[in-house]
Formats: C-alpha cells, structure tokens, sequence
C-alpha cells in the first residue's frame, strides 16, 4: 500500500481586524498615546482615528467591549513580527545525544566516549547512553549492565557536572539505553 505525504500545514498567524473590518457597535478604545479613551461607539473612534491619520486597530477582540487601539497599522504588524522572531531565537533547543558502547569497549575506546558525552552534557544536550548486545553476549546481560554503570559513574566523578537520570536503565531485546540530563 503506497503511503502519500503530506506537507505540514503552517501554524495561522494572528490576524487584527483594522477600520471596517470591525464589527462590534462599541469598542474600549485606547488613543495614539495609550490613554485609555473609555467606551464610545465603533464608528466615532474610526472618525477619531482619520482625524489622526492612524488606523483603528482591534487588539483584544475577546474582551467585553473589544479594546480597539488608535495606530499605524503597518508600524503594528512589524513590530509582532519581530517580537516573534526574537522569542523563536531565544527558545533554546536541546537535542538528543548518543553514545554506543559495547561490552567488549577497549579502554582508550571508553575514554574517548566519555570525553564526547562530557561535551555533549557540557553543551546542555541530553545524553543517551547505548548498548546493543550481539550474539552470544545475550548471555550475559549482567555484563552490559555492568559497563554502563560503570561508564554514569566515571561521568559522575566529573566534579562540573550534576547528572540527573530521565529515563532509567531500559532493556528492550538486545538493546540497554539510558538517558541523562546534567542540571545547572
């Protein structure tokens, strides 16, 4: 069965009514210096808004009268767009690291893995520690769980670092993960 995908649809972006586009007989209207007006009638606040030259802009369309505000309409729009663009640049993303150990890692293998989840958790990652047993190595889970022990408490020896477990030590077939997030 063929499977069509489609493109995520973009998230609509909050529309103000402007002018006539208001519909309310009355509004809160708020003037061009933020001076709260009081309640007065949709049409007379379009009149004051011509007489400034400004539109008359529906900034609350919940409220009971709806707040109307006298202002530059397109001055208005460009400043929403770069508030939303500063707040989509502060929010920080954390990704989801990984390291693969085995059971059979050799020492310079573990160390160079531990120096790479030291980076990753000093960079605010989460990491998630794995180990895929093969073979006849399904034999001896004890062993695996062994090695991932040992390698959390080598990186909880590291004095920067306070190691919180998110997911615990998990097995699912032939295959241990853990997650862990270092806490500022």
């Amino acid at each position: 069965m063929r499977r069509t995908w489609r493109k995520a649809k973009p998230k609509p972006e909050k529309k103000f009514r402007v002018n006539e586009q208001i519909t309310s007989p009355e509004v809160l209207l708020i003037d061009e210096n933020g001076e709260k007006i009081g309640i007065i009638s949709t049409e007379e606040a379009l009149e004051r808004a011509q007489e400034a030259e400004l539109d008359l802009v529906e900034v609350n369309p919940k409220a009971n009268p709806p707040v109307a505000k006298i202002l530059d309409y397109g001055q208005f729009k460009y400043e929403q767009e770069k508030k939303a663009s500063k707040q989509k640049k502060q929010q920080k993303k954390i990704d989801v690291k990984a390291v693969r150990l085995s059971m059979r890692i050799s020492k310079h293998d573990f160390d160079l893995r531990l120096n790479q989840a030291k980076s990753f958790l000093e960079k605010g990652h989460k990491l998630k520690i794995e180990l895929i047993i093969k073979g006849r190595e399904r034999q001896h889970p004890e062993k695996a769980i062994e090695v991932i022990k040992n390698f959390v408490n080598e990186l909880n020896n590291i004095e920067d670092f306070n190691l919180v477990t998110e997911q615990d030590l998990t097995r699912q077939g032939g295959r241990f993960t853990m997650v862990l997030i270092n806490k500022k």
